[in-house]
């Protein structure tokens, strides 16, 4: 753990602010959840909550079906790091902070298919490889919380309807479980 040097009064009603370069820095927005963990020595930790990190056994199990399925590399997302992938290394991609270009398309809302015109979207921040080649946002009561992602990191990988409506029903499956 790192000392800020911050410090901060928690005040009448238990609230304690968390400082604007922190929240900057950890990518905190309004609304989002935090876990708290407490352990003997009195330390109180505050951990980004990731409801999609609850189904990783079965994101697990899905991106492996959905490879056996297309042959393609997938991984499911949540809004800030992959949580589970098959058919790739998953020790250079798992947990990894994705891009923020694919951030900015989740935040959009809207699904996303690569044409052989478009330049190639980076999937992990300051990586080239893999790209993302088909990306569905995972939408439950109008939240954001991940992406389903096809991924390519040789060319003239060919990613069809099939890929898109795979992807589109995992976002929907995923998003009726964390209802």
């Amino acid at each position: 753990m790192k000392a800020t040097g911050i410090v901060r009064r928690i005040d009448d009603l238990g609230r304690v602010v968390i400082p604007k370069e922190i929240r900057r820095t950890m990518h905190i927005r309004d609304g989002d959840p935090l876990e708290i963990y407490t352990d003997r020595e009195g330390e109180v930790i505050f951990k980004k909550y990731s409801p999609m990190g609850e189904l990783n056994l079965f994101t697990e199990q899905i991106c492996e079906t959905l490879h056996k399925s297309t042959g393609k590399i997938t991984a499911i997302t949540d809004r800030e790091s992959v949580v589970s992938v098959f058919g790739a290394s998953k020790r250079e991609i798992l947990e990894k902070r994705i891009s923020s270009e694919l951030e900015e398309l989740m935040e959009e809302r809207q699904s996303y298919r690569r044409s052989p015109a478009d330049k190639k979207l980076p999937f992990i921040a300051k990586t080239e490889t893999p790209w993302v080649e088909i990306a569905v946002p995972i939408l439950s009561q109008g939240d954001v919380l991940g992406c389903v992602v096809f991924l390519s990191s040789v060319d003239g990988d060919e990613f069809g309807e099939l890929e898109m409506k795979l992807a589109t029903i995992v976002s929907r499956v995923l998003a009726k479980q964390m209802e």
